[in-house]
């Protein structure tokens, strides 16, 4: 087994402070492995990197389209997002069509990430809902398709049709028995798999453009309902929403806590999978910033590239006092 690869460095002055390591694996169409460091068979929880893939199920059951479901929908079933209007707006229209309310949900509250939304709560005295959860946009999905299945109202547990369709489907796309879950922060299971079988999955998405069976056009629908509405699968301001905007809808990426983050590289049927050890965000941004700089899909002068890859630190009163950067071994 291979250590973590150092892949993000973090100078104050002309001394190295910091240094970030961690996994990352791209693979073709076929799956095999085009680039990797550290060690593609570490086992992790990809948490809500892997949205798309737990959305699948809502797609080939044939839910989405019984109920209707738009491609804004679609983006916020794969979404982590900010809990802005723009998210818990549609959230809410979609829980009316269902005919349910915020208590229908297992995800929990949560405190929007969005601070105009956050403001709003805290002037009126109030406490964030469910809705607010910034995967109440995957819930709405789950909700979704156990209507369709007819399911229990504890759609979370782990044992439940709906989380039992989103396992069979992650194992098959991974094309890896999942070794064990954890309770994931919206308390559905999070499946562990090798960042490998997670990047084998993303070229799955990324080459699903190839075929016609039922999954390939669930992941074809999937992939442009993110691309399409970067707004919705995180929120002004996120390294996800800003990264996709700079690639003008060519690429899907999506970001999972504890410093996981996968891209699905349609043109180059190309997937990328990667994890940061230390759970650092700001390590997960600067690398994949850096692979698709040097996959060739992203300007690595784009203000949002350079943001995330190369940012300056500066202290409370603006002077520079260093700089983050890929290293050598990334590059």
């Amino acid at each position: 087994m291979s250590s973590p690869a150092p892949l993000i460095e973090v100078h104050r002055g002309d001394m190295l402070e910091s240094l970030h390591s961690g996994h990352a694996v791209v693979c073709d169409d076929s799956g095999q492995i085009v680039q990797a460091w550290g060690d593609p068979m570490a086992v992790i929880f990809p948490r809500s990197s892997c949205k798309m893939i737990q959305a699948l199920p809502l797609i080939e059951s044939g839910a989405a389209d019984a109920h209707g479901l738009t491609s804004e929908q679609l983006a916020l079933a794969c979404a982590s997002h900010q809990g802005a209007h723009i998210h818990t707006d549609r959230v809410q229209v979609w829980l009316d069509q269902l005919g349910l309310k915020d208590s229908d949900f297992r995800c929990g509250p949560q405190w929007p990430g969005d601070i105009p939304a956050r403001n709003e709560i805290i002037r009126a005295h109030a406490q964030p809902c469910q809705i607010h959860n910034n995967c109440s946009g995957k819930h709405a999905g789950f909700l979704t398709l156990n209507r369709h299945l007819g399911g229990a109202a504890d759609y979370e547990l782990v044992d439940h049709p709906v989380q039992q369709a989103g396992k069979a489907a992650f194992e098959e796309v991974t094309d890896m028995t999942s070794p064990g879950y954890g309770i994931d922060g919206c308390s559905a299971p999070n499946f562990a798999t090798s960042v490998q079988g997670l990047a084998r999955a993303m070229a799955s998405f990324a080459s699903a453009g190839d075929r016609s069976d039922t999954r390939s056009q669930a992941m074809v629908r999937l992939t442009q309902a993110m691309t399409a509405h970067p707004e919705l699968v995180a929120g002004e301001t996120r390294a996800c929403t800003d990264l996709m905007r700079a690639m003008d809808g060519r690429v899907a990426i999506k970001t999972g806590a504890e410093a996981v983050f996968v891209a699905i590289i349609p043109e180059r049927k190309l997937g990328v999978a990667l994890k940061i050890t230390d759970g650092s965000t700001r390590g997960a941004e600067a690398a994949i910033a850096a692979i698709l700089v040097k996959l060739g899909v992203l300007d690595a002068d784009h203000p949002a590239t350079r943001a995330r890859m190369v940012p300056e630190i500066r202290n409370w009163r603006g002077t520079l006092c260093g700089h983050i950067r890929p290293t050598r071994a990334l590059l």
